[in-house]
């Protein structure tokens, strides 16, 4: 245990681990103190993770926009900023890839990545206001990211209502050129609404992990998050990197609105409030450690928590509420990670 604490990297990958196993134990305490059966309650969890093709493909379908929502904000955080604005640019680049998707008549070789672009554009202008006031003026980013989620959502709220408006309060269903669905993955996995996402959210982690850690400007952006004047004093430019820093964030959060409105749903509904996948992913960010393959892990548990919490309700008749206890628990135990690295500490003081 104490090399553990030695070891940062170690430490990094054990609390996540460590959270995750005492956030589902005191789950556990409050199911049985509320009356339920949390042996019951955990198995149909697990079941509804993994249990038959149908469930599988709900997962992964569920955690595609994780992932991307979980690197936004991780690249963001790795360059010493914090997006909250996930949400918003989630949005606008949900809008931007429907729109894209309905708009044009195309081959799926173009029309497909062109929606994807579009997404991820829309997204980068989103991140770029907020990059640029804390870069010239600055302006704290939270308050700015926060501000411009519900601009986001009123904003595409209107465009929706005013220009692309289908019966049913949502915009035309995308044609099947722009398509991320697949009839061979929803019929291999009993009709889920699995798709090519999955393999966008991968290409994601695997771009921001080349960029941040085997690039020249991955290394300027790192630096510039550590030391501004530092990195100001060694020649880079602080002001482009703060701004580059937070268009490549909002991108990757574009991206993960074109997964919802290219592969989930084919289409945007007008919005009474804001979807939730953009701040799951300062939760995943956090539990991946902002790693970009721990972001991976991390949103694989947060999807399959969430489905899995219907089976539990209709199995072991568990509110799925208390799927989202444990979840805050989760978080709250990797927030906790300074007590934990106290506690062990004391306990091998105690040992010897």
């Amino acid at each position: 245990m104490q090399s553990i604490l030695k070891n940062e990297r170690l430490f990094r990958i054990f609390i996540p681990i460590l959270a995750v196993v005492l956030g589902l134990l005191v789950g556990a305490i409050i199911m049985l103190v509320s009356g339920y059966n949390p042996i019951k309650g955990y198995v149909a969890l697990f079941d509804g993770i993994v249990g038959d093709p149908y469930v599988i493909g709900e997962t992964i379908r569920a955690m595609t926009p994780l992932i991307l929502s979980g690197l936004a904000v991780a690249f963001a955080f790795r360059t010493g900023l914090f997006n909250i604005g996930v949400e918003g640019q989630l949005l606008v680049g949900w809008l931007a890839s429907v729109w894209v998707g309905v708009a044009f008549d195309l081959p799926k070789i173009i029309h497909l990545p062109l929606a994807i672009l579009a997404a991820a554009a829309a997204g980068a202008l989103w991140g770029f206001i907020p990059g640029l006031l804390k870069a010239k003026l600055r302006v704290h980013e939270v308050i700015v990211t926060i501000m411009l989620n519900y601009v986001a959502l009123h904003v595409t709220n209107f465009l929706i209502r005013t220009y692309l408006l289908a019966p049913g309060e949502r915009t035309d269903k995308i044609k099947q050129s722009a398509s991320l669905a697949s009839e061979n993955l929803m019929a291999m996995t009993e009709f889920s609404r699995l798709h090519y996402g999955i393999i966008v959210a991968i290409i994601g982690a695997v771009i921001m992990w080349f960029l941040i850690e085997r690039t020249t400007k991955g290394y300027e952006l790192k630096s510039v998050g550590y030391n501004q004047h530092a990195s100001q004093y060694a020649g880079m430019n602080v002001s482009t990197n703060i701004i580059l820093s937070m268009v490549i964030s909002g991108a990757f959060a574009g991206v993960a609105g074109a997964m919802e409105g290219l592969g989930t749903y084919q289409y945007m509904t007008i919005n009474g409030s804001f979807t939730g996948q953009g701040f799951d992913g300062i939760a995943v960010a956090l539990l991946g450690a902002n790693n970009a393959f721990g972001i991976i892990f991390a949103s694989l548990l947060f999807g399959g928590l969430k489905i899995g919490a219907l089976t539990m309700q209709s199995a072991a008749k568990v509110p799925t509420e208390l799927v989202e206890i444990v979840i805050a628990l989760i978080i709250f135990f990797v927030a906790s990670s300074y007590i934990i690295r106290l506690v062990i500490s004391r306990l091998n003081k105690e040992g010897k």
